[in-house]
């Protein structure tokens, strides 16, 4: 089973704790690719309101690029990069481009978007008919992926005789990874997805599997209208919070809000709660680990060594 880490890039100056820093995004990778993570995944955001002021974000295909020059091993990319910022043939483009750089360790992680999120109006993004704009636009960045070449006209998007000339290392591109829930985005899913991430945030072990289960079968039920076989998608999940063994998850999650019941105790704890996620067809887990702190990170590697060893 695979273990990756979750990088924040949002902040805001005098913040607690302080805001990220290419420094210090590029530390945390190089810690948790000599920690033996495999996967480091970022968010795709461009700022958060709060009620009493607004949180920046760097922007996230900028630091992938960098992180893709800058790493040697580890996996990287957004864990869910936001469809509606970048027309789906760019996508596609700054896919295989970050691929190429990282010599095959991109994963394109992507979702519909989130229309709750101010930046959309800030920034000059539509936020009506998201499942319309998606379903043509993964249209295109698969066709562009893994053929090469697309001729599409639709409502939202085009791509009129688009190819893709140069090529990164793998020849179908990096694997798409789709972020779904509803009955026709997992369709979408299993159309065109070589992966599937979903996430939890402060639930046991019992709660994902309730929660989980009804959209697995779901899932399942769309491989099987696709005549393709479940076990050829991938499943990764995105776990919020994990609090190490020696550090106090009392003070509040990464995003600043309160912890319920974040996934802490021993370093075996931790690892079995991993591994349980593993019984439910999951075989990678990304970890958002806190503290922010490098020693958060370096405490996780007895977890690392437990999930690898199953």
């Amino acid at each position: 089973m695979r273990i990756g880490l979750i990088n924040q890039l949002h902040g805001r100056p005098a913040g607690d704790p302080p805001p990220p820093s290419w420094k210090s995004i590029s530390e945390r990778a190089s810690l948790a690719e000599g920690v033996g993570f495999d996967m480091f995944v970022f968010e795709d955001a461009l700022l958060y309101r709060g009620e009493e002021a607004a949180d920046g974000v760097w922007e996230s295909v900028s630091i992938a690029a960098a992180l893709a020059a800058t790493t040697r091993r580890i996996g990287l990319g957004q864990s869910v990069l936001n469809s509606p910022y970048r027309s789906p043939a760019m996508t596609a483009k700054i896919a295989d481009t970050v691929d190429e750089i990282s010599g095959g360790r991109f994963v394109l992680g992507i979702g519909a978007g989130n229309t709750e999120d101010s930046d959309y109006q800030a920034f000059g993004f539509p936020t009506d008919r998201r499942y319309s704009r998606f379903a043509e636009a993964i249209e295109i960045i698969h066709g562009l992926l893994k053929n090469g070449a697309i001729d599409f006209e639709g409502e939202f998007y085009s791509a009129k005789d688009a190819e893709l000339v140069l090529r990164g290392p793998r020849p179908q591109g990096p694997p798409i990874n789709i972020a779904a829930g509803g009955p026709k985005m997992l369709q979408l899913v299993a159309r065109y997805g070589d992966a599937w991430n979903w996430w939890g945030w402060d639930e046991t072990v019992q709660q994902v599997r309730a929660r989980l289960g009804p959209i697995i079968e779901r899932l399942e039920q769309a491989c099987e209208a696709e005549e393709r076989d479940p076990a050829t998608l991938g499943r990764t999940f995105d776990l919020f919070t994990v609090v190490p063994e020696g550090f106090d998850g009392s003070a509040g999650s990464s995003d600043g809000g309160e912890m319920e019941n974040p996934v802490t105790g021993t370093s075996e704890e931790i690892a079995a709660y991993i591994l349980s996620l593993g019984k439910l067809g999951f075989e990678e887990v990304r970890c958002d680990v806190w503290p922010r702190e490098p020693p958060a990170i370096e405490a996780m590697k007895p977890v690392v060594d437990m999930v690898h060893d199953g």
